[in-house]
């Protein structure tokens, strides 16, 4: 079955980038507003991470100001004969399917036809519990029903075709894992049951009506049902890697295990699409969107960063609407910010790999944090600070009195004797940042070979620094 082999040469990857700068794909018009040091930044991250994962392609899009503002490919989407990755490239994206999902069942919710606190039982009653548990608590993750794939493989029971009907008889029919509403537990079973539910409530089977009701009106014209079977061989090949060894083909998940939980395959600029019109609330009412994007909570209180089909959390203290996915050979990112209208998609052919949420994550920060002038220049201040404390020295007119008093004599000799030796960091990168007692927290990863830190610093409004403090991190 694994046929796929990896080529000697990594270079191969880097060699087939593509940089488009203003071009038309279909419908979607590059409207490019980013500077080239920018491109040349986000091009490093990328080409990094596949060079240090082995992962053979990646697709980008980044949404900025509301608009695709950059599409760019990496590498090889077929090694053998070598094909290269190019932006209208098709790719699995898993798990981000849950969110169409849960789309569908908004649109059917809006138009009266069910309620998100329907019990499962008014539409699948032989279900366990299903008078108990409802059409919430199946796109939060929180109803109990166990997941039928737990494993980041193919095992060999889903080589063989299944229904949706099969799978929620089988995992669904059992004891709950816990009380509805008790627990956060991911499990894919919950969205087969919503894909069931669509499906009974519109008449129609759940692939045309996303299509008419939520693709087509998108224009997301690029999207494939990767559940029916292999994609085309213009398509992305799907990989993956057994330890160090090359890439090899990775199996095909037989035809209905990824029913309305993962079926979704697309370019990056069709997730894109699918991002903006979130931000600007095209298919779903405002109140709709806010069920979505916001955090369900168990019935104890206890928050699950968890909304309908995405995650809900902040990033550097902007609101992030987010979520990954993995199939086999396929995995994917995809990272919204709605306030800011600045999304991150990244589409990659290997599993597990962790080359896209590297990557998304590291252009997140450019865009969020490193790319703005104010930002930029707290991270060269936090990073000087570093190297004076290398050398036994600091800049007292960058701190406050009190934040100054911190380094005496003698924890200005400490410091310097004990990271003088490690030379220059590997890695001064932000990991955070929230505001606090009017001031700004910063927080910064660095990495030595042997060593890693975080450094915490406290800024005060007109940018003196309040503290700035090392911990040794495991």
């Amino acid at each position: 079955m694994f046929v796929g082999e990896r080529p000697q040469q990594l270079g191969r990857i880097l060699l087939a980038a593509v940089f488009l700068s203003c071009v038309s794909f279909g419908q979607t018009q590059v409207e490019p507003s980013f500077g080239s040091e920018f491109r040349q930044q986000a091009d490093q991250i990328a080409k990094t991470a596949l060079q240090s994962t082995g992962v053979p392609s990646a697709s980008i899009a980044i949404v900025k100001d509301g608009k695709i503002a950059y599409l760019q490919a990496y590498g090889d989407a077929r090694l053998d004969p070598s094909v290269p990755a190019r932006p209208e490239t098709r790719y699995g994206i898993g798990s981000i399917s849950k969110q169409f999902t849960a789309t569908a069942i908004l649109i059917l919710a809006e138009q009266g036809k069910l309620s998100l606190d329907d019990p499962v039982s008014r539409f699948l009653p032989t279900l366990t519990r299903a008078n108990e548990v409802t059409i919430r608590e199946l796109l939060s993750h929180t109803s109990g029903y166990q997941d039928y794939w737990p494993q980041d493989y193919v095992p060999p029971f889903m080589l063989v075709p299944v229904t949706a009907g099969q799978i929620v008889e089988q995992w669904a029919q059992k004891p709950l894992d816990f009380d509805p509403g008790t627990r956060w537990q991911y499990s894919n079973t919950n969205f087969v049951i919503a894909g069931l539910i669509v499906e009974k409530v519109s008449g129609i089977p759940l692939m045309k009506f996303l299509h008419e009701r939520i693709l087509a009106p998108l224009g997301m014209n690029g999207v494939a049902d990767n559940d029916n079977g292999p994609l085309g061989d213009s398509d992305a090949e799907r990989y993956l890697r057994y330890g160090l060894g090359r890439e090899r083909v990775a199996p095909k998940e037989g035809k209905g295990w990824l029913f309305a939980a993962a079926e979704l395959a697309m370019r990056a600029q069709d997730l894109a699409e699918w991002d903006i019109g979130m931000m600007n609330q095209r298919l779903l009412k405002p109140a709709s969107y806010q069920e979505m994007e916001t955090e369900v909570r168990l019935k104890n209180g206890m928050g699950t960063h968890y909304g309908l089909g995405v995650e809900v959390r902040s990033e550097y203290g902007h609101r992030e609407i987010e979520h990954g996915g993995a199939v086999s050979g396929f995995t994917a990112e995809n990272r919204v910010f709605p306030d800011d209208r600045i999304a991150v998609t990244v589409l990659t052919n290997d599993m597990p790999a962790a080359a896209a949420p590297e990557i998304a994550g590291n252009i997140v920060r450019l865009l969020l944090v490193a790319d703005q002038p104010l930002e930029k220049a707290r991270d060269q201040k936090a990073r000087k600070i570093f190297e004076q404390l290398q050398h036994g020295t600091i800049d007292r007119t960058l701190f406050t009195a009190d934040g100054s008093s911190y380094f005496t004599g003698q924890a200005l000799e400490d410091f310097a004797s004990s990271l003088a030796p490690l030379g220059a960091p590997l890695e001064f990168a932000r990991t955070g940042q929230e505001e606090r007692g009017g001031m700004t927290f910063c927080s910064y990863r660095v990495n030595f070979k042997d060593r890693k830190f975080a450094v915490l610093v406290r800024e005060m409004p007109d940018g003196k620094i309040e503290q700035y403090q090392l911990m040794v991190e495991p």
